[in-house]
């Protein structure tokens, strides 16, 4: 089950995770820290806290993906947003986008070297059930542009992927 399934629309999700680390960059490249740090809402994340989740999400997503490949009948191993977002205030906008953006281009360089055939590979997650590696990707995209709407939405901007 991808939570995020309705993000990706008719969008390739290989496409989506690929350029969403400049669209992410072209969104705030200009924005001042106020902007940055400005929440839309009472308990809404401003665009850096949605970046270091991004930059954290991409660290977990690494580590699925490789798990995932190398493990037999693999378990992911879920984690609360929430508890690590705790300690956001310790982070700045543009490390976490420089973390994610290193990041995914690890991520996309392991996922093209793969065969076609690993991407219908299962897994278990405990609170999704059974899913493949190809729809771990689609989540990785639809995750991608739900977060980028929202940083579009606080910056005023629109988002392009």
């Amino acid at each position: 089950m991808n939570p995020y399934a309705s993000h990706l629309e008719s969008r390739d999700p290989f496409a989506v995770i690929a350029e969403t680390p400049q669209q992410l960059a072209q969104m705030v490249r200009a924005a001042d820290q106020a902007a940055l740090d400005r929440s839309p809402a009472p308990g809404k994340w401003s665009v850096r806290e949605i970046l270091t989740h991004l930059a954290d999400t991409e660290v977990v997503f690494a580590f699925r993906l490789r798990q995932s490949v190398a493990e037999a009948h693999h378990t992911v191993q879920p984690f609360d947003q929430d508890r690590w977002a705790a300690h956001y205030e310790s982070y700045d906008a543009f490390t976490a986008l420089e973390t994610f953006t290193a990041v995914r281009r690890w991520n996309i360089l392991f996922l093209s070297a793969l065969p076609p055939e690993v991407f219908a590979k299962t897994m278990t997650h405990p609170e999704r059930g059974t899913m493949t590696l190809q729809v771990v990707v689609e989540t990785m995209g639809g995750h991608d542009r739900n977060h980028a709407k929202q940083i579009a939405g606080i910056l005023g901007k629109a988002a392009t992927a």
